[in-house]
This record gives structure tokens, C-alpha cells and sequence, in this order.
């Protein structure tokens, strides 16, 4: 069995899927910036750029467990080098568009598919795998802070650019950005399946009890089981509100703002927030997913953005409400990422790791079709963005309810002892399976 990363080799894997997290989640934040801009250029509607990111983020989703099933076979570092260049290549197409086709060609298929393969889902995998289980929940947790941290970057920096360079060189300068995740991929390589240490035999002792039973299991049958696991099947409903929440959000925010009276600074300024914000709120969900039960911890994040939708509805819109809504759902934002892959490595462990968790994050990018194009249609039939606030709140109230019945604790496999004879070894499993 393979030996845990060491804590000094830790410190590698942590700078490197930091620094693509940053850049990858950084890099896809800056699009809630390019609505207005495109349709002032193209004449093409506020519903089509959102189209253009709902299919983006389909395309993403779509390819997310296939990727997954690539990087769990030959290593995650090749994926993410193809995907960054696709999605480079992506980013340039939509910077020469001149109307919907090529938007949805170049800023839709094309980015969506170089997003799967460079994507958070992809590292976050790969880190599951290199770090040894006591401290995996923090790890990821510390990955998708600094994915904050890249979004309170780039976006106003995006800004900037826009303002100064226009939106078609601020994409390019952004395909730049993006292709250069290449330069530190080396400490995310992870063995092959099947090789000895490599991604099927690389837990921990006490990780044992949910990976020992898939290690020679084929995919289709941890894929069976899985669909018949119903925590499982419910945490892939709920990551699918997160998605909606958070591509709405991303895409239709700044315009949200601007239409009930904020200037385009504060608009901004909000959306910047929300990336600042979620610095502190993925690290503490790392830090508390090590400790707490992590659906109990989702319930509350997932409340907490209900509450922070309606507090933007019934407040009056003034800029420190604008402002304080983008620290309160920045606290609440990307927290949900740590915890949720958490709980299918704890339910599952780390084999098909990358698989699992791209299946739940296509759910997530379902959710994020519909949040984006739901949007962008009714902000042009109704001249408003309310209803679909009103919407997500409602979804919000139904994660959280989901996440109050799921469990974090291993899936039992047919054969597994009864739960009055193994009980206490799956606790204590799960707990550091995920943890």
C-alpha cells in the first residue's frame, strides 16, 4: 500500500493546485463582466451571452466524468495540460466572435470542453489521491481559497482591461493567463491506475473500508452502485442548486446590481467580494470539514445563501447592501466545493475519485445551465432578475433540507457486514476516509 504524502511533500501539491485552482476558477469568474460588453458590440441580447455560458458550463459538465475516468486511468497532469490549451484555444475563438454562432462555438463548446479538463473537479481529485487522508479536507479547502483568491483578482483586473483594452483583448490577455497553469503541474502527477501506488492503492490504512472494496471493482459496477446509493444520488441533487446558484450568480450578478440603480464599480466591487469572502469561508470549511460532519455543514451554507438572496430582494438597494451581499455569499460560495468532494472520497475513496465526483459535478453544471439561461430569458422577457432570485432562494431551502439527511459515512457493498457488526469501523472510516 502506498506510503501517505509526507507533510513536507505536501507543500508542493498544495502550491500547485492552489496556483490552477487561482488561475482556472479565476479566469471562468470574469465572465459575469462580458455580458453588457458583447451585446453592446454584437447586438446579439443579454440571453444569448447567458446561453453562451449556460452551454460553457454544460459542455463542462457533460465532459466532467469522462475526463475524470481519464485522469483516474493515466494521470491527472496530461488532462490538465490539454485541457488548458482547449481552453486557451476557447477563450480566443469567443474574443473574434461576431455573433451567436461563433459565441457559442468558441465561448460555449470549445471553453466548456478545455474547462473539464482543467478544472478544480480534475485537482481536486488528483490532491485527494497525493494527500495523505487526515489532512485532505483541509488541503482541498486551502485549493479552493486560493481559487477565491484568483477570482478577487482577476475580476477586477478583467475590469480594468475591458474598460481600457476593450472585451476582445481582455479575452485573449485571458487565454494568456489561462494556458499558463502548464508551467506548474509537476507535483499534481499521479500513478496510473493499476500501477503499483498509483491512484488505485494510494490511501491510508484507515482509509481502507471504503477503498479496499472498489480496488478491483470495475468502473461499471462502482458506477451501479453508486446510482443505487441513495446519499449519493441526493448529494448529486444538491450540487446541482449549488451550480445553479453559483453560474446565476457569476453570469447575471453585475447586471443584477446595475439594473436596480448601483453604478458598474459597485456592481463589480460586490462580484470581487464574493471571491475575497470566499477565501475565509472555503479555508474555514476545509478547517471544520476535518472536524464536523460535513452535511450538516453543507445544510448551513446552503441556508445561508436563502437568506442572503432574500436580504437582496426585500433590503433597500443601496451599495452596502450590494456590498454586503457579496461578503455574505462570499463566505458561503465556493465553501461547498472542500466539503462535497470530501464526502464522496469518504463515501467512496479514492480509485475513481476523479469519475465519482465528475458525475456529481455534471449535476452541478446542469444546475448551472439552467441558472444562466433560465436568467438571461427571463431578464429579456420581464425586464427583471427578481423571480429568479426569489427561485434560488426556494432551491437553497432544498439543499439544505437534502444535505440534513446525507450521511458522510462509507457506502456499504453487497456482502458489507451488517451495520450492528461493522458500525463503528465504518464511522471511523468515513471519518478519515473524508476528513
Amino acid at each position: 500500500m502506498h506510503t501517505p504524502t509526507p507533510r513536507s511533500s505536501m507543500v508542493p501539491v498544495l502550491v500547485a493546485g492552489s496556483i490552477v485552482t487561482a488561475v482556472t476558477l479565476g479566469v471562468r469568474a470574469t465572465m459575469g463582466l462580458f455580458p453588457d460588453e458583447i451585446d453592446a458590440s454584437l447586438g446579439v441580447g443579454i440571453d444569448t451571452v447567458g446561453l453562451t455560458v449556460a452551454l460553457q458550463n454544460l459542455i463542462w459538465g457533460l465532459g466532467q466524468p469522462i475526463v475524470g475516468a481519464i485522469a483516474d486511468r493515466f494521470g491527472a497532469v496530461r488532462v490538465l495540460f490539454v485541457g488548458a490549451v482547449i481552453y486557451a484555444a476557447g477563450l480566443l475563438v469567443m474574443a473574434t466572435a461576431s455573433g451567436p454562432a461563433s459565441l457559442y462555438f468558441g465561448g460555449g463548446f470549445v471553453t466548456g470542453l478545455g474547462m473539464s479538463a482543467a478544472s478544480f473537479a480534475v485537482v481536486l481529485a488528483a490532491m485527494g489521491k497525493l494527500v495523505d487522508p487526515q489532512r485532505r479536507t483541509f488541503a482541498l479547502g486551502i485549493a479552493t481559497a486560493f481559487g477565491s483568491f484568483g477570482h478577487f483578482v482577476l475580476v477586477p483586473l478583467t475590469g480594468v482591461l475591458i474598460g481600457s483594452l476593450g472585451w476582445r483583448t481582455a479575452l485573449a490577455l485571458l487565454a494568456l493567463v489561462a494556458v499558463s497553469i502548464v508551467l506548474v503541474l509537476r507535483p499534481l502527477r499521479t500513478p496510473p491506475a493499476g500501477v503499483p501506488g498509483g491512484s488505485g492503492t494510494d490511501t491510508a490504512p484507515d482509509a481502507a473500508t471504503a477503498e479496499a472494496a472498489d480496488h478491483d471493482e470495475p468502473l461499471r459496477a462502482v458506477l451501479t452502485h453508486a446510482a443505487r446509493h441513495r446519499d449519493y444520488v441526493m448529494l448529486n441533487a444538491a450540487f446541482f442548486v449549488c451550480g445553479f446558484h453559483v453560474t446565476f450568480i457569476g453570469v447575471h450578478l453585475p447586471k443584477s446590481l446595475t439594473d436596480a440603480g448601483h453604478s458598474a464599480r459597485i456592481a463589480t466591487l460586490s462580484w470581487a467580494f464574493i471571491g475575497l469572502f470566499n477565501i475565509v469561508g472555503a479555508f474555514a470549511a476545509g478547517v471544520l470539514g476535518s472536524r464536523i460532519d460535513k452535511s450538516r455543514l453543507l445544510s448551513i451554507i446552503y441556508m445561508g445563501r436563502a437568506v442572503a438572496f432574500v436580504g437582496l430582494l426585500v433590503l433597500p438597494a443601496t451599495p452596502l447592501v450590494a456590498l454586503g451581499f457579496g461578503a455574505v455569499v462570499g463566505l458561503v460560495w465556493l465553501a461547498s466545493v472542500p466539503l462535497t468532494s470530501g464526502i464522496v472520497l469518504g463515501q467512496f475513496g479514492v480509485r475513481n475519485a476523479g469519475t465519482l465526483f465528475g458525475v456529481v459535478f455534471l449535476c452541478h453544471q446542469i444546475g448551472a445551465f439552467a441558472g444562466s439561461y433560465g436568467a438571461g430569458v427571463l431578464r429579456e422577457a420581464t425586464g427583471s432578475y427578481d423571480l429568479w432570485w426569489w427561485l434560488a432562494a426556494a432551491l437553497g431551502i432544498v439543499a439544505a433540507a437534502l444535505h440534513l439527511a446525507i450521511s458522510d459515512q462509507p457506502a456499504a457493498r453487497p456482502g458489507d457486514p451488517a451495520p450492528e457488526h461493522a458500525g463503528a469501523g465504518l464511522r471511523h472510516g468515513g471519518a478519515s476516509a473524508a476528513g
